[in-house]
């Protein structure tokens, strides 16, 4: 038995995705492997691939040439491994090994296999593995965040999504497990857990018989833990007792991110989402009603086949109307084997561009009146880096979820991953500014809403 080889691994997609990462490392520092963030010393490179949408994949393929390039032993793992299995394996030799979304947890079998000659493909055709509380996890993010997945796959079928063929039907992981994993992730000095799963607010449903996510956040509530972020929480399952329980349980963020997607019904009905059909209007005053400072994020797609210049002025419309604090927009990519990509009437690219651009330039000023509100606030940032040129740190408030809300950049001395008071001083389209609260400022803040 020679020394064990070096593995670097590298991360593209989701944060769901970026879970699988930290369980491969934790479970390969568990077997004794050397890991290394450093490709150009690393005898294998995990390639964790994205396959969601065309741009995704194909920087997936670019980052897996160039280490075919640099010689590297490569093992392809995530969603484009599930998606083009055999393709891959013929494209390229210099894979080793090929691992679907299901079976990562396999990872130190394969890298043993590898290094016995054979070139392994473990896929499970149907994916059905979750982790729990157990599985060894070495975590990529900055020290104060951790993303905690409470179920896996998707029991919708959206006619533009090849998610569920990629990572199966939902499957939930039991509360306990959560609040183990939260317990610990707590002790380690984690500030902030976002909650992650394809649709947050059908937790629970597949092993309790109904959606259990009030219970999960009540429940979540007694962890030591400052901030609690849900992420995609389909309107339609914000119910009454959901609502409740993010009033009532205080490190609980009321921040709603909410996959709108579309706000025509005739668009929705294409998209094979029908159960969200008109009650956009009516779900989002009901929520604003019932948690009046939640922050609200979405997104939407332009461009889907068959949307009209009406279809899109209801859009447009429709987000002057709901003043979102932040709003994604993608243009439509149609996916092989998904229904969408047969549909007549798609659009030429030009014409998704336009619109895209169009919803972007009318959110602007929304999200910049949402930012000028904060400031003279005195806020709490989570510190997340320092920039060692100006000396500035950098972190988010409540209303920010990392990678794709804004930042605020602070003057002044605060330890990384520490929770810090922080006076807003000025705040531009996506990122506020500020510094280090002294007492002045919390004398001279405007008065914080009590709940």
């Amino acid at each position: 038995m020679g020394n064990k080889p070096t593995i670097a691994v590298t991360h593209l997609g989701c944060e769901k995705n970026r879970i699988d990462t930290e369980h491969m490392l934790g479970l390969l520092v568990q077997a004794g492997y050397q890991v290394d963030s450093d490709e150009e010393r690393a005898d294998y490179v995990i390639v964790n691939t994205c396959s969601f949408i065309q741009a995704a994949r194909e920087e997936s393929v670019r980052t897996l040439v160039e280490l075919a390039e640099a010689n590297k032993k490569i093992v392809i793992t995530g969603c484009m491994a599930q998606h083009f299995q055999e393709q891959l394996l013929e494209e390229l030799p210099e894979a080793v090994a090929l691992v679907g979304t299901g079976d990562y947890h396999k990872i130190v079998n394969v890298i043993e296999r590898a290094e016995g000659g054979e070139r392994v493909k473990e896929v499970s055709p149907e994916p059905t593995y979750i982790a729990d509380e157990t599985t060894p996890r070495y975590r990529t993010t900055t020290e104060g965040v951790a993303y905690l997945r409470i179920a896996e796959g998707c029991d919708y079928r959206c006619a533009f999504c090849i998610i569920p063929h990629l990572r199966g039907n939902q499957r939930s992981r039991s509360i306990e497990s959560i609040v183990a994993e939260a317990e610990r992730l707590s002790s380690e000095g984690v500030q902030e857990l976002i909650l992650i799963s394809q649709i947050t607010t059908n937790y629970g449903l597949d092993i309790y018989g109904e959606p259990r996510l009030a219970e999960l956040l009540r429940a979540l509530g007694k962890v030591d833990v400052p901030w609690i972020r849900m992420h995609y929480a389909y309107p339609t399952g914000l119910t009454p007792r959901v609502i409740e329980a993010i009033q009532e349980t205080p490190n609980v963020l009321p921040y709603l991110d909410l996959p709108l997607q579309h706000s025509h019904p005739d668009v929705l009905r294409a998209m094979n989402r029908p159960w969200q059909g008109r009650v956009n209007d009516g779900i989002i005053e009901r929520i604003k009603a019932a948690i009046p400072d939640a922050v609200l994020r979405t997104t939407f797609i332009v461009g889907y086949p068959g949307e009209t210049e009406e279809h899109f002025e209801h859009l447009l419309q429709f987000v002057q109307r709901h003043e979102f604090d932040h709003v994604g927009v993608f243009i439509f990519s149609p996916e092989e084997g998904t229904p969408a990509y047969d549909l007549p009437n798609q659009l030429p690219e030009s014409v998704m561009n336009e619109r895209r651009d169009a919803l972007m330039t009318i959110q602007q000023p929304i999200s910049l009146k949402k930012n000028q509100a904060e400031v003279g606030k005195v806020v709490d940032v989570l510190i997340e880096q320092e920039n060692s040129e100006t000396g500035e740190l950098v972190g988010r408030s409540a209303r920010f979820s990392p990678e794709v809300d804004g930042l605020v950049y602070v003057q002044g001395e605060a330890r990384l991953g520490s929770l810090v008071p922080v006076a807003i001083d000025h705040a531009d389209v996506y990122d506020l500014h500020g510094h280090v609260a002294i007492a002045s400022d919390l004398i001279h803040a405007q008065p914080l809403s009590v709940p």
